[in-house]
């Protein structure tokens, strides 16, 4: 009886197979459109690819993992065994199983449910190519049958099965069998045994139902079935099988392939948005750019050196302690010839929804490591090292647009007249308050425009205010603007804007973009020299003196701490490498003193010389080890003798008449080329002395022998609507000048004229 079944369902399984494509072509012979299958296939979407600048595998932009490869790269073990579970008489039917078919009718028959596919490979692919959208009723089974005979008369069975094991889903977003033997078991197709396949093909049936994250026991039960077909069709003993069922590892969390990483971190963040929405490169629209970049198999060549970010990555984990106050850093580091970046940590890891916002482009107050963009508009203006400027606390200086808010300094370090280069290594507010309106405001944000350009910052991009408290931090900048600021110092004045992506081909390895370098000279080399000079006591004598690197490599930088400690900075650089360093809480301005994690490790309150500067070291040190040692060109010596600079309206000026004037009055530094060399300086004629209330007359009968002055006009500041850096500034002979304070008048210890 069982016989007499099973031979009329076949007969009429094959005759319903062979007949219903006519007698659907009969019925429905007036919608009927021809099909023409294609000769090949179609392009497969595919992820990009994300390398580091040696080609190593840095991350990926993919909507799904899919990574295509030709059937010549499967090894025969892995074809054989996905052959065994899927469709063992694959090499010999024509695209349609029909035994295969009536064993599954019959079987699903007995069962009352559906418990045995039928399917070919072929038909799995016609499903996926040509069927996809339809209705699954009785003429979609029908259509499959005719159309995967059809695909089998114009295309090659290698081919067939290429196509399909580069797409069937094998759950967890894994689309053909290398985005799977990634995903479950962390290697390429090429290092997959055969039990490893044989697992992998067991999931195709029902990836969610058999998915091994999930439900592992689900995933070993079908893994039994697997083994039993690999017993059937010879590819494994049963000792084999039974011994590898046993100590089978089910993959209980998606891998990647060592060496090749998939995850979103803040570099491919920033890459993204780049090509997505600041760049044309990969199309007109926003919806060609995201096809091309998720779907086209781009490789996108960044500059960054995955073992540099490793090791800032080190260094911002280890020099910084873990604390509940949520304090937290970013790191910039610049190739100081190109601007290339080389590594950028963005904060203490990505994670999405939790810890997206990229740190190293977040904008804080940069306390005193502004100061390098007001030293670098002083010396442009003619400044020297050598000169003279005061930095006595308290000052105040006025504010332009509310002069009833005059910009007072009351606290920090305060250091008497010395020479500008000392007044930098000390970072000493007041004095360069002083400079910075002595240079002129208004020149100030051209300065850091000109010096820091990039993709992020430009005047119609972010706005740079001339506050009064300028050289104090008052403005917000990231670690990616400071560190794209300090490359021009380093690199003899040249500028070239930080940049990431060296290189983009699309799939055929056609080269889509290529980036050329095109530095701007935005400042003299002469300038930048004289700055490298004064920057790299910092480091020796200055508040970064606890930190150089390793050997004495040459090395230059400045450190910087916002009001309340509530921002920390270190910029510093090598002829190699610029590297600027935040630390702070990114959710607010929050002070950082007497954190106890922080206390417990020395540190009471945070500065720019603290975890910054260490951070810093740690990386440059580290990221050196190979690299030569290299120096920059000595500074040109000065062309003339030094100069006491002053504010006029803040700091008033007379000329010495007879005696000499106190020491605190002219410095240590005595004139540094021969009084005959020295070229006319801008100093204000004398032709108005204004009395003096308490003035004393001198007359030839007075017996005295200190100084005595005659008050002169200390001429103007800068015009602020003067924007050329070139313009110089006032200042005056501190032998032959004495500056006061317009406030509090002459000294007591000197005389002054009057007029008779």
């Amino acid at each position: 009886m069982a016989v007499a079944v099973t031979a009329g369902a076949l007969l009429i399984s094959a005759a319903m197979v062979g007949a219903a494509p006519h007698a659907w072509a009969i019925l429905h012979s007036h919608e009927e459109v021809p099909v023409r299958l294609p000769g090949s296939f179609s392009g497969l979407a595919t992820r990009s690819k994300i390398l580091d600048v040696s080609g190593t595998q840095i991350g990926v932009f993919e909507f799904e993992n899919s990574q295509p490869l030709a059937i010549e790269a499967v090894p025969e073990h892995v074809l054989a065994a996905v052959l065994a579970v899927e469709d063992q008489g694959f090499e010999q039917h024509r695209g349609v199983n029909l035994r295969a078919l009536v064993r599954a009718a019959l079987a699903n028959f007995q069962y009352s449910a559906s418990r045995q596919g039928a399917s070919t490979i072929t038909q799995q692919v016609v499903k996926n190519e040509f069927l996809a959208g339809l209705p699954r009723d009785g003429r979609y089974k029908i259509l499959q049958a005719r159309y995967a005979a059809m695909l089998e008369k114009t295309v090659p069975k290698r081919k067939i099965v290429e196509r399909y094991l580069n797409t069937v889903f094998f759950g967890n977003n894994a689309y053909g069998i290398q985005a799977a033997a990634e995903t479950y078991f962390g290697t390429q197709v090429t290092g997959l045994s055969l039990a490893q396949a044989a697992f992998l093909a067991g999931l195709v049936r029902a990836p969610s139902t058999y998915d091994p994250i999930r439900r592992p026991e689900q995933a070993r039960r079908r893994f039994a079935q697997v083994l039993e077909r690999l017993v059937e069709t010879s590819l494994m003993t049963r000792e084999v099988a039974d011994a590898t069922l046993a100590e089978f590892p089910i993959p209980e969390k998606a891998s990647a392939v060592s060496r090749r990483s998939t995850s979103r971190t803040y570099i491919s963040e920033m890459i993204r948005d780049y090509l997505l929405n600041k760049s044309t490169v990969l199309g007109a629209t926003y919806a060609e750019r995201y096809d091309a970049l998720y779907r086209g198999g781009l490789t996108v060549t960044t500059t960054i050196n995955a073992a540099d970010q490793a090791k800032a990555e080190k260094a911002a984990r280890e020099k910084l302690p873990a604390n509940k106050t949520g304090i937290q850093s970013a790191v910039v580091s610049l190739d100081t010839a190109t601007g290339a970046v080389r590594a950028l940590v963005g904060g203490p890891g990505f994670a999405p929804g939790r810890s997206e916002v990229n740190l190293a482009l977040r904008r804080r107050q940069t306390g005193s490591s502004i100061k390098i963009f007001v030293l670098t508009a002083a010396l442009e203006a003619g400044v020297e090292g050598k000169d003279l400027i005061d930095g006595t606390l308290p000052c105040t200086f006025p504010n332009p647009g509310k002069p009833e808010e005059p910009f007072k300094i009351t606290k920090g370090v305060s250091k008497p007249l010395t020479t500008l280069e000392e007044q930098t290594w000390l970072s000493i507010n007041c004095a360069y308050a002083r400079l910075a309106q002595i240079v002129g405001l208004n020149r100030l944000p051209n300065t850091v425009y000109k010096m820091a350009s990039s993709a992020y910052l430009r005047p119609d991009i972010f706005k740079i205010w001339p506050y009064a408290s300028f050289s104090t931090g008052a403005n917000e900048l990231s670690a990616f603007d400071m560190a794209s600021g300090a490359q021009t110092i380093a690199n003899g004045g040249m500028h070239h804007e930080p940049f990431f992506i060296e290189k983009i081909e699309d799939g055929s390895g056609r080269v889509l973009f290529q980036h050329a370098l095109s530095g701007v000279q935005v400042i003299s080399k002469e300038v930048a020299d004289k700055q490298v000079a004064i920057l790299k006591q910092s480091l020796i004598r200055g508040t970064a003196r606890r930190t150089p690197l390793e050997g004495d490599r040459p090395a230059a930088g400045k450190t910087g701490t916002q009001d309340e400690n509530t921002n920390a900075w270190f910029v510093g650089f090598t002829r190699q490498l610029t590297t600027a360093v935040w630390v702070g809480d990114p959710k607010g301005y929050t002070p950082m003193v007497g954190i106890p994690e922080f206390r417990a490790d020395g540190v009471p309150r945070v500065q720019g010389a603290t975890y910054p500067a260490r951070i810093w070291k740690a990386y440059m040190d580290a990221a050196h080890k190979e690299l030569p040692v290299q120096d920059w060109d000595a500074p040109a010596p000065p062309a003339r003798n030094q100069m006491r600079l002053y504010l006029p309206g803040v700091d008033c000026i007379a000329e010495l008449v007879s005696g000499r004037l106190p020491r605190t009055q002219t410095g240590a530094v005595s004139t540094v080329v021969p009084a005959t060399t020295v070229p006319a300086v801008s100093t204000p004629p004398a032709t108005s002395i204004p009395s003096v209330p308490g003035a004393v007359p001198v007359t030839p009968t007075t017996v005295y022998k200190g100084p005595v002055v005659s008050v002169v006009d200390p001429g103007t500041t800068i015009a602020p609507t003067d924007t050329n850096p070139l313009t110089r500034i006032v200042g005056v002979d501190p032998q032959r000048f004495l500056v006061y304070d317009c406030a509090r008048g002459v000294p007591a210890s000197v005389r002054t004229t009057v007029v008779p």
